[in-house]
């Protein structure tokens, strides 16, 4: 019973079959109930009618002589074999018109005598067969002075009993039978979907994401088709994300690699004594280089971010500082790209728990980030603020924006976007990744062609 199918085929038949035994057993017992009970009830009517009259109405007549009168008044279609029996169970008389030495011990006799009325039923066979017996008491001036018995034999509602009972056997076994074809049908159509989708997700691990499953039903395993179909979809979305993501990496390092052998074979064949070119062919070597030393970085910190290595050592210190020394830094670049740098930092500190070499790490890429994708002419803001719990920084641009699409994808491994500005496209994902080791998080607004603003809030250091 490894399956699924064989597990339900037999579980279905195994309460099926103890309901039916139930109902048969229930049946069985009302039915027995009904016939004996229905029986000894007209006997027990028809004992208690007669003695009363006899008692009645035979006051003064001796035992002998009452048993006498009983069988000449006997019913030609009295059915039940009637007795008349002493104190001591003797049998006097009975509607056969012989006296008999016979003496009856059964228990409705003595109950009789001992409460007015007694009744016996045989289960087993007595002397051959089943009877049923009903006694009552005949008195003489409040004595018993004999028992009147009505006894008929059980046998043929006993035969009338067996009969149903194998009737309804077989109508419990058909029942039977039909539940367990049931349970096949029910399993088939249970299992069926289930084998569907197991092979669909069989497909799916050999790398074909191509592979639909069928809604069949509107149930949970319906609803779990359309989850893997759901998956499915996600996961090719992912590969293709995967895989642009790898070309861009590597045109990303081609492109240095290029510029770098192409100026090293200049300077290898041309003349070292012009120094004009020699500089400018240096200075483009070790741009392009610290190119590659950046997409480098990238590459180990999201290996580090996948494997979820990635560690932060966090310490109290002032962020305005941070954020002060990158103005600086960045007050130059806008310069040469003609874009102006706007700064709001409060003179109050901005007190955070934080790791300084990966906050810096953020920063730098954000505010790099809003440079590159930044026209000429443009702007870049950079403003902090706080509240009694957090401190939040925002690098603001009105450079191209992002479109609807991809800004809900921002931020998510693998993805780049559609700018064709030179990056690795790791950067947010990262810099999100340690925004959230410090307890905190990043967000993202834009709005195509008008800019984007990267919002970074981080809890603030309760500060005595």
């Amino acid at each position: 019973m490894k399956g699924i199918r064989s597990r339900l085929i037999v579980y279905i038949t195994i309460v099926l079959l103890l309901i039916v035994l139930l109902l048969e057993g229930v049946f069985i017992v009302a039915v027995h109930y009904y016939y004996l009970g229905s029986a000894m009830e007209t006997l027990s009517s028809r004992a208690v009618t007669s003695a009363t009259f006899f008692n009645k109405y035979l006051e003064g007549y001796s035992i002998n002589e009452r048993a006498r009168y009983i069988l000449e008044n006997l019913s030609t279609e009295e059915s039940s074999k009637v007795e008349v029996l002493s104190p001591a169970g003797d049998v006097i008389i009975n509607s056969f018109g012989f006296a008999s030495s016979e003496h009856i011990e059964t228990p409705d006799v003595k109950d009789a005598l001992i409460s007015g009325k007694g009744t016996y039923q045989s289960i087993t066979p007595l002397n051959g067969e089943r009877i049923m017996a009903v006694s009552i008491p005949l008195r003489e001036s409040g004595e018993n002075i004999g028992v009147l018995r009505y006894s008929v034999s059980a046998e043929p509602l006993y035969d009338v009993i067996i009969n149903i009972v194998l009737n309804a056997a077989w109508v419990g076994l058909l029942v039977i039978l039909f539940g367990f074809v049931l349970s096949l049908i029910i399993a088939k159509r249970i299992v069926g979907p289930i084998q569907q989708l197991t092979s669909v997700a069989k497909e799916m691990a050999t790398g074909n994401f191509d592979v639909r499953a069928e809604k069949r039903y509107d149930d949970e395993v319906g609803t779990l088709a359309v989850t893997l179909n759901y998956m499915s979809e996600e996961m090719v979305k992912s590969e293709k994300i995967k895989y642009d993501f790898i070309s861009s990496v590597t045109h990303e390092l081609r492109t240095p690699l290029t510029s770098i052998k192409g100026w090293g074979e200049t300077l290898l064949v041309g003349d070292l004594s012009d120094k004009k070119e020699t500089l400018q062919g240096l200075e483009v070597m070790t741009g392009e280089t610290d190119r590659l030393i950046g997409l480098v970085e990238d590459l180990l910190d999201f290996s580090k971010f996948q494997a979820g290595e990635i560690k932060v050592s966090l310490q109290p210190y002032d962020l305005r500082g941070l954020l002060e020394d990158l103005l600086l830094q960045f007050r130059y670049r806008g310069q040469t790209k003609q874009i102006r740098l706007y700064a709001d930092i409060p003179d109050q500190p901005l007190p955070v728990d934080g790791d300084f070499n990966r906050l810096k790490q953020v920063f730098v890429n954000l505010l790099d980030n809003a440079f590159k994708f930044t026209p000429a002419q443009g702007e870049v803001r950079l403003t902090a603020d706080y509240n009694e719990t957090l401190i939040i920084i925002t690098v603001a641009d009105n450079g191209e924006g992002i479109e609807a699409d991809d800004l809900t994808k921002l931020g998510t491994k693998f993805f780049k976007g559609r700018s064709r500005q030179s990056g690795s496209g790791l950067g947010l994902a990262i810099c999100k990744e340690i925004i959230e080791l410090h307890g905190g998080r990043l967000r993202i607004e834009s709005e195509f062609t008008k800019g984007t603003s990267v919002i970074v809030e981080l809890p603030r250091y309760p500060v005595e």
